[in-house]
């Protein structure tokens, strides 16, 4: 027998949990600690820049070709472009989860490289550039002059010279970079009166630019193949490009006849400038360059962050003096406190686990038996999580929190089985523990199976839940299969060892409990007969709670992951379309005295001139990011500082100002809520599309389903539109072409090409002085030359006119589309207010739009009926591992019919506390399905038992519901407390730990209080065979067993 091998050498059962320990203990070191497994699914972003186009330019002639090409790529989910009058389009492609990043990358730029040819010629010489986005955000680091002697000119360069590169070396960081970075530029700011004088146009200026700032390779003297006498090589060398603001000044730009000379100083001025003047990052109101870190797949966020910190703490002591630096922003530290409150969680679970047994048990020595198999369990749970590559993180932490009431269970079943043999037998430990090994053996190998079965399944599904379903149920599949080989191989040696001298009388307290427990049994064993006699009341009874389940079942909401206070929210600030970078700042100050004055805040981080939630990058729109000091530190939660915000900053006239939680899961869209979008089909740009929304919005708005579905498109931003008389330019002799060239160089920011200063290149850039691009009427002022040779105003052949149009244009799956925002109303979950959307968009869109979702409402959609799934499948291969151990096929039903019971239990408790039904509920309740299954598996395992040894049907169900009331109370009652401090818990990260520890709590307390009334009824209704037991065919091998000799003396049946 494989036990009793242990029994006799205890020290090898000893060191082979010790060897299981030490694996886990040296996986720990290794295991990446995250707050969530990679569940974020990956995006490519490529990104184009056309200085000066409009979004509608951009949109079709930019991002339609490369959508065009990229739609279909491998693996792709959806892809988004937001093309904005920055000059600027980003198209985010989002892959499936588990793709490769890197792999899907290298697909979405060989598909952008074969549409390069077709796009501006502007674009391609600005570059293309495919990025793989990181969805998961690890810091913003903030260095600022606390002084104010450093401009974010200076600090942003001084960064990028001397931080950047290091950070962007530390293993685990990926894509670091300065938001909205102020690069050096040599900037030409040319004067258009004066050139109208001189004759010149843009043209002559960036032709003599491209002449005179250029690189030559002039080749050697005296290279081979040479006459034999020559001595010497000497490479040729001349003045390149130039580095010196004074040195472009003193290009020449024309010579004349007389000997005379104009230079770029006479009709312009040249100034080592930024590159971009349309971005200003702040922290607590002061400038600040803003670095954003973040962290690669599979690296542990925690080293990653501290290593970031240390090393510019380091590059820090060499700082100028009056430049300092923060860490404002650091995502780490949600996970580094809720893994916290998971660990102590874990603590004190064992220790309520350990009180539970003791008081069950009544001796140290018996407590510690039990105790033993939870750190074996545990770390052997580590060692198996190391070995499949995933991480310390909440989800799988949670599996260990549940797993600690799960694997003390394997090793209670087997210790009182030994104690109850020697109580009632009177045989020594030895024996004891070998005979009540034959009887519990298969009962644990029964109870690690089903766990593992519930398990197991539910690791091959797909998409976001089952990425994190798969975590969580790995863990405890792991657990339990350990516990189980710790039950059968360490218990039994430890029961011999410390079981030996056991028949001493218990104290005052124990003898008071082992009375009342007694009476409960009896009363208990007298509930099952009353119940086992009349089955048509327990049928009833149990056909009415089906029916309450099944209510309770659609009256909680549907969501996907409960909100938390994750330590920061977000702020947007927007104002009037056609606003200056200026005007929104000075409300971003307002905002953030606001946010100041309450001291829970710590950090007000603003980011002037980007839109996050549209994502692009706005002159008249602002986010902030406003970070809470440490959760010990603060009575209030982000959600009320979010309402207080709204209350303070009800005042400022002269903009919008949004406050919201961040996303549950980062990496799932920007805001909570869900996200979606319209798209236009059809013909008819950008006025049908705004035409659409707007009905669309109107309907969504009067919805009492949904709160404040809004969208952040405007389609009607004040513009100017030249409209060129194109006859009338022929007829003078102007090239349409030179006269848009004209605008683009002296209203945009025209790329000429680049020069070398601090061992980096960057760009000389060149655009009109500021007085002459200040208003509409300027476009008139400006000149282009005739093919005659004179100098005509633009205003002689066009008229420029107020117009509107958007600002930005989005598209979603290649076409045209405009992105919406809400949530549901208060206590409507995010399943319903998805299900309200779909309603309206069915009745108000026309045939030519449809619609769609993204982020986590796209995985919302996807992930329904998956845990459905999961629960069917763990109810099947319960079903047949049950039906394998027994050897019947009906048997297994009596311990199915108890799983409803632990469903009860969870939705009731859920419903009573006003939760959802979200992930980790769910994840709770496949749990449940194992748990509910091993009361059950205990008593019909006895019953069968029983029947074996030749009792009735009913008997042996009231003997093994007897039997095993004792260690079913013990064990469930050690997995309900060690749950208890995950449905009370507090402090960051609370709603996850809550979600999960309700449901199971409530549905373990059911399946416990209710289910092992209604088991033995089961059983009694279900085993109708003659002789109970295991074989088919006892009565027939009685008979044939004469007759087999018989057949064996007549030679083989061929």
């Amino acid at each position: 027998m494989f036990s009793k091998f242990f029994i006799d050498r205890p020290v090898f059962a000893a060191v082979l949990s010790i060897f299981i320990m030490l694996a886990g203990l040296a996986a720990m070191r290794g295991l990446p600690i995250a707050q969530y497994p990679e569940i974020a699914p990956p995006v490519v972003q490529v990104r184009a820049v056309y200085p000066g186009a409009s979004a509608e330019v951009i949109a079709s002639t930019v991002a339609a070709p490369i959508e065009n090409a990229i739609n279909g790529v491998e693996d792709m989910m959806y892809m988004s472009s937001t093309s904005a009058s920055s000059g600027v389009v980003e198209i985010m492609v989002t892959f499936e989860i588990g793709t490769d990043p890197d792999q899907a990358a290298l697909n979405v730029n060989n598909r952008v490289k074969q549409v390069e040819n077709i796009l501006p010629q502007e674009v391609r010489r600005q570059g293309v550039t495919v990025n793989k986005g990181s969805s998961s955000f690890l810091q913003v680091l903030a260095f600022y002059s606390e002084d104010g002697r450093f401009d974010d000119f200076y600090t942003s360069n001084y960064v990028t010279l001397n931080v950047l590169d290091r950070i962007k070396r530390i293993p685990g960081t990926t894509n670091v970079q300065i938001l909205g970075a102020k690069d050096y530029a040599m900037r030409i700011w040319i004067k258009p009166d004066r050139m109208a004088q001189l004759k010149l146009t843009a043209g002559d200026i960036a032709a003599a630019l491209n002449e005179q700032n250029a690189q030559f390779a002039a080749g050697k003297v005296g290279q081979a193949p040479n006459n034999n006498g020559q001595e010497l090589v000497y490479t040729v060398t001349a003045q390149g490009r130039l580095s010196e603001p004074e040195e472009f000044e003193n290009i020449l730009i024309r010579v004349n006849p007389d000997g005379s000379s104009l230079r770029l100083k006479d009709v312009a001025r040249v100034e080592l400038g930024s590159k971009d003047y349309d971005f200003t990052g702040r922290i607590n109101g002061k400038p600040a360059t803003l670095v954003e870190v973040f962290l690669q797949p599979g690296a542990n966020a925690l080293d990653v962050a501290q290593n970031v910190k240390n090393t510019v703490d380091e590059i820090a002591a060499d700082f100028p003096e009056g430049l300092d630096y923060a860490v404002p922003y650091d995502t780490t530290r949600f996970a580094e406190v809720s893994i916290r409150e998971v660990v102590k969680t874990l603590v004190e679970a064992m220790i309520l686990v350990f009180i539970v047994v003791y008081v069950f048990l009544q001796n140290w020595r018996a407590t510690l038996i039990p105790i033993v198999a939870v750190p074996v369990s545990l770390l052997g749970a580590f060692a198996g999580l190391y070995l499949l590559g995933y991480s310390i993180n909440t989800l799988t932490l949670f599996g260990m929190v549940l797993a600690i009431g799960i694997v003390v269970d394997d090793a209670i079943v087997v210790l009182e089985n030994v104690e109850r043999i020697m109580h009632e037998e009177g045989l020594g430990a030895r024996k004891a523990a070998i005979k009540a090994m034959q009887e519990v053996t298969g009962p644990v190998i029964a109870i690690v199976l089903v766990l593992s079965a519930v398990f197991i399944p539910i690791g091959f599904l797909g998409g976001l839940t089952g990425e994190l379903y798969r975590q969580f149920a790995i863990t405890i599949a792991i657990a339990v299969i350990v516990s189980g080989i710790v039950a059968l191989t360490l218990t039994p040696a430890l029961c011999v060892l410390l079981l030996k001298h056991e028949h001493k009388k218990p104290g005052k307290f124990f003898t008071a409990f082992n009375n009342w427990f007694a009476r409960v049994t009896t009363k208990y064993v007298g509930g099952v007969k009353f119940i086992s006699m009349r089955p048509a009341i327990g049928i009833g009874l149990f056909l009415v709670m089906l029916v309450v389940t099944a209510g309770l079942f659609k009256a909680t909401p549907g969501s996907l992951v409960p909100d938390e206070d994750q330590g920061y929210f977000i702020a947007a600030v927007f104002l009037p379309d056609g606003a200056t970078l200026q005007r929104t700042d000075k409300v971003v100050a307002e905002v953030v005295d606001a946010v100041a004055a309450n001291p829970a805040n710590e950090y007000s981080l603003a980011f002037t001139g980007f839109d996050v939630l549209g994502g692009s990058f706005k002159n008249n729109a602002a986010t902030m990011f406003v970070t809470q000091r440490h959760w010990d530190d603060r009575e209030a939660v982000t959600t009320d500082l979010v309402g207080e915000l709204f209350g303070r900053t009800a005042g400022i006239q002269e903009g919008l100002v949004l406050a919201f939680a961040p996303p549950p899961i980062f990496g799932l869209g920007n805001a909570g809520g869900f996200e979606f979008y319209i798209q236009n089909r059809g013909e008819g740009g950008p006025a049908e599309l705004a035409k659409v929304m707007n009905a669309f919005m109107a309907k969504a708005n009067a919805d009492p389903r949904l709160a404040g579905v809004q969208t952040l498109w405007r389609p009607g931003t004040p513009q100017l539109y030249v409209d060129v008389d194109r006859e009338r330019a022929r007829a003078m002799g102007v090239n349409v072409n030179e006269v848009f060239d004209t605008l683009a160089a002296s209203m945009g920011t025209y790329y000429v090409n680049d020069f070398n200063k601090f061992g980096r290149t960057w760009q000389v850039l060149m655009s009109a002085d500021a007085q002459y691009r200040k208003s509409p009427t300027d476009i008139g002022n400006m000149y282009v030359r005739s093919n005659t040779g004179e100098m005509i105003p633009i205003s002689a052949f066009a008229k420029v006119e107020f117009s509107q149009g958007p600002e930005t244009l989005e598209r979603f799956n290649n076409l045209p589309a405009v992105k919406l925002l809400g949530s549901g109303a208060p206590g409507i979950s995010s399943g319903e207010a998805i299900q309200a959307i779909e309603d309206i968009a069915a009745e108000v869109l026309p045939d030519d739009f449809s619609y769609d979702f993204s982020g986590a409402s796209f995985q919302e959609k996807r992930s329904e009926g998956s845990s459905s799934f999961a629960l069917v499948l763990g109810a099947l291969m319960v079903f047949l591992i049950l039906a394998a151990q027994y050897e019947k096929w009906t048997l297994p039903f009596s311990v199915l019919l108890a799983m409803p019971f632990g469903l009860f239990g969870a939705l009731l408790a859920v419903w009573m506390r006003d939760m959802t039904n979200d992930v980790y509920f769910q994840i709770g309740l496949v749990t449940l399905l194992g748990l509910a299954a091993k009361n059950a598996i205990l008593i019909v395992e006895f019953a069968v038992l029983k029947r074996e040894e030749g009792m009735s049907a009913l008997d042996a169900s009231l003997e093994a519901a007897r039997l095993r009331f004792r260690p079913i109370l013990m064990t469930s009652f050690a997995f309900i407390l060690g749950v208890v401090p995950l449905a009370f818990s507090s402090g960051a990260g609370a709603g996850a730990r809550a979600a999960v520890g309700t449901g199971v709590m409530g549905g373990m307390t059911a399946a416990t209080l209710l289910a092992i009334f209604f088991v033995p009824l089961f059983y009694r209704l279900i085993d109708r065979s003659e002789k109970g037991g295991r074989h088919h065919g006892d009565e027939e091998e009685a008979n044939d067993s004469s007759n087999q000799q018989s057949t064996n003396k007549g030679g083989e049946h061929v």
